[in-house]
């Protein structure tokens, strides 16, 4: 069993993940508005099943062989930071997007529309990085099966994912309306996600392997 404060640990950092610019939230906030929510919601389907693979991928010992090896434990933790930088930067630099920011998306079938959000979370390196770098950090062995804790907490990350992206989806055409005609709401919006993101890369950067 996952130990309380571990659970109520790692479902905070799931919910600040998921609340900050990602390819994920880029993608369904631009299918939702561009093709509507439905389209949003069956691209959301194949976002959590890409989720289901990172679950199960970490469950079975790909973060254990990691942690064993500091030194990849430590290319990894720095790669994450960077790619958390690149997107800050992406956010803050001048004529930087928001997510909000509409793309124009051809309209596709609902096979191509889940095919898309599957492939889109798979390559995502948030998703991996949340997996293989941070969810470990939660397990503690004494407390039991490790791969019981391991799709525990996948399983908790799972479904506050969905449930965050899934209102994003729902809204996405208001929020947008909303900050579309408001620029100083839609630059502050772009500001406040940079600097979130520039300080979890900054945390990351700082602590050390636990």
């Amino acid at each position: 069993m996952v130990a309380v404060p571990a659970l109520l640990g790692f479902s905070l950092v799931a919910l600040g993940m998921v609340i900050t610019p990602g390819p994920n939230m880029m993608y369904l906030v631009s299918r939702s508005i561009c093709q509507g929510r439905n389209a949003g919601l069956i691209s959301l389907g194949g976002v959590a099943s890409a989720f289901i693979v990172y679950m199960f991928a970490s469950a079975l010992g790909i973060t254990a062989l990691l942690l064993a090896v500091p030194f990849a434990y430590d290319v990894l933790r720095f790669a994450g930071a960077a790619y958390l930088l690149y997107m800050a930067w992406q956010a803050l630099r001048p004529g930087g997007r928001s997510p909000f920011q509409v793309r124009d998306l051809a309209q596709d079938s609902p096979r191509r529309l889940y095919a898309m959000g599957f492939m889109t979370n798979l390559l995502n390196p948030k998703a991996a990085m949340l997996y293989l770098s941070l969810l470990p950090q939660f397990i503690d062995p004494q407390q039991g099966s490790v791969l019981g804790q391991a799709i525990t907490l996948g399983s908790v990350q799972i479904i506050i994912s969905v449930t965050v992206n899934a209102l994003i989806a729902c809204a996405a055409g208001s929020i947008a309306g909303f900050l579309g005609t408001r620029p100083t709401w839609l630059k502050l919006q772009r500001w406040l996600m940079g600097t979130m993101l520039a300080g979890l890369a900054l945390r990351m950067v700082l602590d050390g392997r636990k």
